[in-house]
Parts: structure tokens; C-alpha cells; sequence
């Protein structure tokens, strides 16, 4: 397992900031230009102490529209990997890089990100995961802080403080990239390997 200390990502839980206080903060966000195109904000759902926190790129259309993260087809696609690691989507919680959908599903700019990251940064301080699963190159350079991209990070889990993360392949990319998708459940299975290992509560973290 390979081991990168980073500073900013301390082991010892943070001062709680609850989910609903964050949300407030956020409340009708204006604070890059998504803000006028987007439907919806999608904030993201889910257990607030899960062990396990997914983090995607952004919103896509069925997002945008219903306001909840990993709808429609990769949605789908997320369920059945999950599987995979022995979760269920009430068991962890999603969220995404950027919380508003960029217009045609465009990237994320700089400036984009720059402005709603950290949003992110006090759900991962709230939630206070075991793992992170970053899902997509986005997710990944975030949360590792770093400019490689998932085809040469996943594989392996990472200490990054007081986090497990696992980079991964985006359940969305798998249904254009079918060849993916043997990694993202291999990579799902090593998850649920670790959790088997690691049971809540264990010293073994």
C-alpha cells in the first residue's frame, strides 16, 4: 500500500461541521458562473457517517435535473459495482468534485472547482470516512493532490492521512469504455476486502 502524507489531511477528526450547516452555507451558490445554467444543486446523499465516501466529478443531466448525485444510467452502473464491495447506496455517501452541472457536460474549469471544492473538503471533514473512492481523474487529482491521472494511480489503495483512497475508474466512463470495467470492480472487490479486514471499530485502521 503505498503511503502519502499531505499536509492538510490530519488524522485526528476535525472540529464537526454538520452536513445540513454546510448545505446552509452553500445555500443558492453563485459563487461561479454554474450558478446561473445549472437546474439544480446537487450536494450529495447518503449515510453521514459512512465509512466509505464516494466523490465523482460533477453533475450530468439526470443530476442536474433531480438533484441527487449518480442518477439515471451511472447510477445504475454505481449500484452494481457496489455490489461488488458488499455495500448498498445507504451505506456510503456520494458527492461530487462540483456541485452544479457544467453546460454540455463540458469539463470543470480551474476557476470552477477552485470555488466549490471546499464545499468538499468540510463534507470529507464532516463525514469523516475510512475511504475515499475517488471516481474519475477530477476526484482524483483533488483529493490526492496530484497531476496524475486514474489509468496510472488505480490498482491500489493509498494512505493520504487519516485516508484510505482508492482512485478508480467513473462508473459513467465504463458504459463508452466497457474494457474499464473489469478494473473498477477489481478494484471494487479490493474495497470489500478491506472493509472485511478493517471492521468498524477495529484498531486496524
Amino acid at each position: 500500500m503505498a503511503v502519502m502524507h499531505i499536509p492538510g489531511h490530519e488524522h485526528q477528526k476535525p472540529r464537526e461541521v454538520t452536513l445540513p450547516e454546510i448545505w446552509n452555507v452553500l445555500g443558492n451558490c453563485q459563487r461561479c458562473p454554474l450558478g446561473q445554467t445549472r437546474t439544480n444543486l446537487v450536494f450529495g446523499v447518503g449515510n453521514p457517517r459512512a465509512r466509505v465516501m464516494f466523490v465523482g466529478e460533477g453533475p450530468g443531466r439526470n443530476e442536474d435535473e433531480q438533484g441527487e448525485p449518480f442518477v439515471g444510467a451511472a447510477g445504475q452502473k454505481l449500484n452494481s459495482i457496489l455490489a461488488e464491495a458488499g455495500l448498498t447506496r445507504e451505506e456510503i455517501y456520494i458527492a461530487n468534485v462540483i456541485k452544479c452541472r457544467p453546460p454540455g457536460n463540458r469539463n470543470p474549469r480551474p476557476e470552477e472547482i477552485e470555488a466549490c471544492s471546499p464545499f468538499l473538503r468540510e463534507q470529507i471533514r464532516s463525514i469523516w470516512p475510512d475511504v475515499i473512492v475517488c471516481l474519475g481523474n477530477f476526484a482524483t487529482q483533488f483529493v490526492m493532490r496530484t497531476e496524475k491521472g486514474v489509468t496510472k494511480l488505480r490498482g491500489q489503495m493509498y494512505q493520504v492521512g487519516h485516508f484510505q483512497v482508492i482512485p478508480t475508474f467513473h462508473p459513467a466512463a465504463t458504459i463508452y469504455h466497457p474494457e474499464w470495467l473489469d478494473d473498477l470492480v477489481a478494484d471494487m472487490r479490493m474495497l470489500g476486502a478491506w472493509l472485511a479486514e478493517h471492521p468498524a471499530g477495529g484498531d486496524g485502521q
